[in-house]
């Protein structure tokens, strides 16, 4: 049987050149024959490479991920193994990490309960415009299944801005960025402008069936890795010394994860994703978020009220991998109507081994907005409620640099201004971490 599967490999030239190609959007010439792979190993060619700077650093720093400078590269292909526990660990320079299948996170049931209208009340949308925290020079990454302009400019009444030529463009698609099928990346795209209208779209399709490895319905953490180090090479970069950046600030929307540990490695493999706070993905976004990027990832749909089927029943530690990690923001999702908790909406602690006070924050969820999945169909899922909250993290940034508040310290921003839910106690829960996303009280706790 073959697994998708992560290798780590030390630098060589021919990995230097594939990671180059990886990040133009080319294919390498270069011969790989004299890299050496781990036993029984078959490489993906059409994957690339992604330089991940040095394991014994911690993968940290902007420069050691440059595929010039980077001691470390991660490839992907497959394993012959007979079982998920005859998976190999690999060898101390060529260790092997999990791939596992990522997915959206809409709730396919159930009426909407409010609209848009309700979600840019309870925002205070109009404080914030009052404010001037608009999204202006602001960059919303729609890390999804791609977006389609066409449909947010008939819902918006105007076309929103979107950067065509910075959105990634995987080296095997024929699609321009903005002109994807309308789907779960436009809904996504849309929520995250109600509180920033005027933020700069860019369309990173990771679930798309043209993305390396990736399908409609889902992808597998190698794609989301590539598209990382593609935005960190792109934009990451720009805020060192001496850089002339685009965009004020940048934000990405990740409203995706995986439902269930049996996606992942057998619990106890060292290259295990979902409670691995050393899986080479942690990298990427701890690079991103060290650049001053602000990273926001959905909590999931496996509350224990009516958790999605592909939870397998599962409802505890059921924040795992990356939505676990402790410098990204984690939505759960509640009502705008009311501020109930969606029932669906993965409760905390996360999962044994990753920081355990996940969620951070509730955004809202189950409302009448983009309309991508039909006429009254409701934006759901902790997949909204992520990119609403994207939505505040640009308006905030707006005059917020992130030399004056490192994205971790806006975190924190955002928890101590939250608002209670109805029937908790101050403080951290599982169903609505530290309370319901409330943007003006964080734009005024700053000075903004």
């Amino acid at each position: 049987m073959k697994f998708s599967v992560l290798v780590v490999l030390p630098a060589q030239e021919p990995l230097r050149d594939l990671a180059t190609a990886s990040l133009r959007g080319r294919r390498s010439v270069r011969n790989l024959k004299s890299v050496a792979m781990p036993r029984g190993f078959e490489l993906d060619k059409s994957f690339g490479a992604v330089a991940i700077g040095s394991a014994e650093s911690g993968f940290t720093t902007i420069a050691a991920l440059k595929p010039a400078e980077s001691k470390d590269f991660v490839v992907r292909g497959t394993i012959e193994a007979e079982s998920p526990e005859e998976i190999p660990v690999g060898t101390t320079d060529r260790p092997i990490f999990a791939d596992p299948q990522i997915a959206p996170f809409p709730y396919c049931s159930g009426a909407a309960q409010g609209t848009v209208v309700d979600v840019r009340t309870k925002l205070d949308v109009s404080g914030l415009a009052a404010k001037g925290l608009d999204g202006d020079k602001i960059a919303i990454a729609i890390m999804d299944s791609g977006i389609n302009l066409a449909h947010l400019t008939t819902k918006l009444g105007a076309p929103p801005r979107l950067d065509v030529s910075n959105s990634w463009t995987p080296a095997n698609s024929t699609t321009l960025p903005g002109q994807y099928p309308v789907d779960h990346g436009t809904m996504c795209a849309y929520d995250a402008l109600i509180a920033a209208p005027k933020a700069t779209l860019i369309d990173y399709p990771v679930l798309r069936a043209n993305a390396p490895g990736g399908n409609v319905t889902g992808g597998t953490i190698s794609v989301a890795l590539q598209a990382f180090a593609h935005l960190l090479a792109n934009y990451a970069v720009a805020y060192a010394p001496g850089g002339l950046p685009k965009y004020n600030g940048i934000v990405v929307n990740n409203s995706w994860g995986i439902y269930h540990p049996t996606w992942d490695f057998p619990a106890g493999h060292p290259g295990r994703y979902c409670d691995n706070p050393n899986h080479p993905f942690a990298a990427i976004v701890t690079a991103l978020v060290n650049a001053g990027v602000d990273v926001l990832f959905a909590a999931g749909n496996c509350g224990s009220n009516c958790p999605d089927g592909r939870c397998q029943g599962k409802t505890t530690g059921t924040i795992m991998g990356a939505n676990a990690y402790a410098n990204v923001m984690t939505l759960a999702a509640c009502l705008a109507t009311n501020d109930d908790r969606l029932g669906y909406s993965s409760q905390g602690p996360s999962i044994v081994n990753m920081p355990q006070q996940k969620p951070d924050l509730t955004a809202y969820s189950h409302f009448v907005g983009s309309e991508a999945g039909g006429v009254g169909r409701p934006d759901s899922g902790t997949s909204t409620a992520c990119p609403v909250a994207a939505g505040c993290v640009a308006a905030i940034r707006t005059k917020l640099p992130h030399a004056t508040c490192p994205p971790v310290n806006l975190i924190q921003q955002f928890q101590m201004s939250a608002r209670t839910a109805r029937g908790s106690a101050n403080g951290w829960n599982a169903d609505f971490g530290h309370g319901i996303i409330e943007p003006v009280a964080t734009a005024s706790s700053l000075g903004l």
